[in-house]
């Protein structure tokens, strides 16, 4: 599950950090649609989680998680997960517009939910979450993995909070992916299913832009999809997107992202983040370094101190997921704020709605 050039089974593995004893923290997964499933129990479990459960209606996908996750029990039934009183929290990455039917009835049940991005297809599912855990007090958590999975990412925030650059004036983001059509569930290719390109994978790029520019909210300024390459085939497919946004604090936005990514790449796609600063800017180059065979997570930050190139693999960690676990049992908002969550998931989808078709 950390083929690198398999997108969405691409599941970072990190050191154990356990900020729980043994048994303190019990988790289930359901759901099994999209890899990224993996990516987050690695990460639950490294911060110290033990995943009791595992529910999804395929059981070879039951028996995939099981060879991963030896210690997950079988589940019959979603039910007979919700109904364990043990289990804190669920997570899931259901297929995208089932994501938030499958939130509701856990906050319903008293439990956290921990999802896959994008957490909501459309508007109302997202004043539905809303409303939801205002009145059960539960958590919806989203896993943004392209800041919270990348060490790269999580260090260019804690630069961007020491000052390093200033204030934030800017973020562009690139999220080219691969798209390797032959091994896509049939939804993915279902505009109401998988809601589109700038809600689905978007939700990255919207998501830091909030986050690395301190924003509490933004406004869609222009936003557009196409499918350039695939319309005989994949009539529903968006194979192509970008948007341009201005937060609440005048920071400014664009992104762009696409199933285009050459399969002779090393990796599915040659992520990239550009920060500017009112004095320096930083770049991250995510999963891979074109040409010179160094691996992802690397850093530029130019400022007041010159030029820096940072190697982060390995060095920073994930610390996002102990934050989280914390979170549940101090019912603490370390890790990330409900708002913020809901505010980038609200984004995507005001995104998807004003775009342009480009034919």
């Amino acid at each position: 599950m950390t083929d690198r050039t398999d997108g969405m089974n691409y599941a970072p593995k990190g050191k154990p950090a356990p900020v729980v004893k043994p048994g303190q923290f019990v988790f289930a997964a359901v759901a099994l649609d999209h890899g990224h499933i993996y990516g987050m129990c690695n990460g639950l479990t490294e911060a110290g989680g033990v995943v009791k459960w595992v529910y999804d209606p395929d059981p070879a996908k039951v028996d995939a998680f099981v060879k991963q996750f030896p210690a997950a029990r079988r589940a019959r039934s979603e039910a007979e997960v919700l109904d364990d009183p043990e289990v804190k929290m669920v997570a899931a990455a259901a297929v995208p517009n089932l994501r938030c039917p499958l939130g509701l009835r856990v906050l319903d049940a008293g439990k956290d939910y921990f999802t896959d991005k994008t957490p909501m297809t459309s508007l109302a599912q997202v004043e539905q979450a809303r409303a939801k855990v205002a009145a059960t007090g539960r958590k919806y958590m989203v896993y943004y993995s392209e800041r919270l999975h990348v060490e790269s990412a999580m260090h260019a925030g804690d630069l961007v909070k020491a000052g390093a650059i200033g204030r934030v004036l800017q973020v562009t983001g690139f999220g080219p992916h691969s798209l390797n059509a032959p091994l896509r569930p049939a939804w993915f290719f279902v505009h109401e299913q998988y809601g589109g390109i700038l809600c689905d994978i978007g939700s990255h790029q919207i998501e830091q832009f909030l986050y690395y520019a301190g924003a509490a909210d933004a406004r869609v300024l222009h936003a557009k999809v196409a499918n350039y390459g695939h319309k005989q085939q994949y009539p529903e497919l968006e194979d192509y997107g970008d948007a341009t946004l201005v937060a609440d604090n005048g920071a400014t936005n664009f992104f762009r992202v696409d199933w285009y990514s050459p399969r002779q790449l090393s990796t599915w796609g040659d992520g990239r983040t550009f920060i500017v600063g009112s004095e320096g800017y930083i770049e991250m180059r995510k999963y891979c370094e074109v040409g010179r065979g160094e691996g992802g997570d690397q850093l530029y930050l130019v400022n007041r101190d010159g030029e820096q190139h940072m190697s982060l693999k390995g060095k920073v960690g994930f610390p996002f997921f102990g934050q989280l676990i914390l979170d549940c049992l101090n019912r603490t908002e370390n890790a990330m704020t409900q708002a913020h969550a809901f505010k980038a998931a609200e984004l995507c989808c005001r995104c998807q709605e004003q775009a342009i078709r480009v034919e």
